[in-house]
C-alpha cells in the first residue's frame, strides 16, 4: 500500500505541476492565465481530495481486514486455551481423586 500511495501522491503532483508550468509558459493575457491557473488548481484540489478518500478506503479496508484476521487468530487462541485448561482441570481432578484414595488406605491402617 505505501508504494500504491505514493504513486497516486506522485501521479497527482506531477500533474498539477506539469498543468501550472504549461500555463504559465503560453502566451495567453494576464487574465485568462490567472483563470486557467484557478481552475487548474481547482482541479488539482479535487484530483488530491479524490485520491486522498481512495487512499482512506484502501487504509479502512486494510485495518479491517487485519482486524478480522487478528479476531479470528485471538478467537482460536482462547479456544485452544479452553481446551487445554479444560485437560489440565481433568488432570488435576484425577490426581486429586487419587491421593484421597491412598490417603484412605492410610487413615485405615
Amino acid at each position: 500500500m505505501g508504494k500504491e500511495s505514493n504513486a497516486i501522491l506522485g501521479l497527482l503532483a506531477g500533474t498539477a505541476i506539469g498543468a501550472t508550468l504549461g500555463i504559465l509558459f503560453a502566451p495567453d493575457k494576464g487574465s485568462n492565465t490567472r483563470q486557467k491557473l484557478a481552475d487548474e488548481a481547482a482541479t488539482a484540489r479535487d484530483r488530491m481530495t479524490e485520491g486522498a478518500h481512495h487512499l482512506r478506503d484502501q487504509v479502512k479496508e486494510t485495518v479491517t481486514h487485519k482486524k478480522e484476521s487478528l479476531d479470528h487468530q485471538l478467537n482460536s487462541i482462547v479456544n485452544d486455551v479452553s481446551h487445554k485448561t479444560e485437560d489440565v482441570i481433568t488432570s488435576l481432578e484425577n490426581k486429586l481423586s487419587d491421593l484421597k484414595a491412598k490417603n484412605k488406605k492410610y487413615q485405615k491402617s
